[in-house]
């Protein structure tokens, strides 16, 4: 999203030292230099290990269970963000945090800037959604992929409709500065920033702990169920065991197998993969609460003197979530970990 507002405009080019005809010079400095490293680092990171999650996920079929699927959509849109948003933008900060480019192609920066973060919290709230399902309501879940699919559409439909009002005029105002790339219309940067994470966050922090407290409940019961079954006859000849002479109604009836077989299914290979959930969920807000937390600061209060390198330290710190995600997955999540052992046969049958 911009990284510069319309009162620190003139202040950013008076502090890096920039202005006019004179800006490309922040290209000679060591700062640019290392700006240039990170970003082509950051940009590396994110193709090489959503591509990896994503080649992965389509190779193994252990790894091809609903929650995986949500996680595909995660990375691409940090593989689009990687494309589409980080070369422009490491290129204006190597110029010092003057845009150069068209207005257009800013206003396209900042519509696909929007949308694919957008689409990031909307998917990690898509997994809650679908996670909660399928504990609280085990026996009415599908883990059918066509309902995962429609609610990843559903995700990115949602996303493209919050970003499409910079595309349609909406940053195209009277007086803008051509020297800086950002959302022109504090009002829309409110919006945005509460469709896209202040809303989302509690609902999606409110579904998890509800999601994970339905398990260790299911957990609770299912330990007391195995505690409390009685001894299994000897294979041996012999007796048989007391509880074999009762009659049969008093021995309680079992759910039935469906029933069991569909319990059976959340406490698998999906339990295991939601366990790395809360780790994903967690370094997303640690990564993009101080950016949208200054963001909306500089547009509900105009006047207030927010640095340009906090806004350009917390935009990195946003950006840099892209490239966390695989390396969580590969921590905590070992059918992740044994998978990508395998990266380069996974590389080969692809190719």
């Amino acid at each position: 999203m911009g990284n510069c507002s319309a009162a620190d405009a003139d202040e950013l080019l008076a502090e890096r030292g920039l202005g006019g005809a004179g800006a490309s010079a922040g290209l000679a400095g060591p700062g640019a230099a290392a700006t240039l490293v990170g970003g082509v680092l950051l940009i590396g990171a994110v193709l090489a290990g959503n591509s990896l999650v994503c080649v992965s996920v389509a190779a193994e079929r252990a790894l091809q269970t609903p929650t995986n699927y949500f996680i595909v959509s995660l990375a691409a849109a940090d593989l689009l963000l990687a494309l589409l948003v980080l070369p422009l933008f490491v290129y204006s900060e190597v110029q010092g945090g003057v845009w150069l480019l068209s207005r257009g192609l800013c206003d396209a920066l900042m519509a696909m800037d929007v949308m694919l973060c957008t689409a990031s919290i909307f998917n990690l709230c898509a997994i809650s959604v679908d996670r909660f399902v399928a504990v609280a309501v085990p026996l009415r879940y599908n883990r059918q992929s066509r309902r995962q699919l429609l609610l990843i559409g559903a995700t990115w439909l949602l996303a493209a409709a919050v970003a499409v009002p910079v595309l349609c005029g909406l940053n195209d105002t009277r007086g803008r500065d051509p020297a800086v790339c950002r959302l022109e219309n504090r009002d829309y940067v409110v919006y945005s920033s509460v469709c896209s994470f202040f809303l989302p966050c509690p609902l999606m922090l409110l579904l998890y702990w509800a999601t994970f407290r339905g398990l260790r409940r299911w957990e609770a019961a299912r330990r007391t169920k195995l505690h409390g079954r009685g001894p299994r006859r000897p294979s041996g000849p012999g007796p048989p065991p007391p509880a074999a002479a009762a009659p049969p109604e008093a021995i309680p009836a079992g759910p039935p197998p469906q029933a069991r077989r569909r319990r059976a299914k959340i406490t698998g290979r999906e339990r295991k993969a939601m366990r790395v959930l809360p780790v994903v969920v967690g370094a997303f807000l640690v990564c993009w609460t101080p950016f949208f937390v200054v963001h909306i600061t500089r547009a509900l209060c105009p006047a207030c003197a927010v640095p340009p390198r906090l806004v350009s330290a917390v935009t990195w710190l946003g950006y840099l979530n892209s490239a966390l995600n695989p390396l969580i997955y590969t921590v905590f999540n070992a059918e992740f970990r044994s998978v990508f052992r395998k990266a380069p046969r996974l590389c080969c049958c692809c190719c």
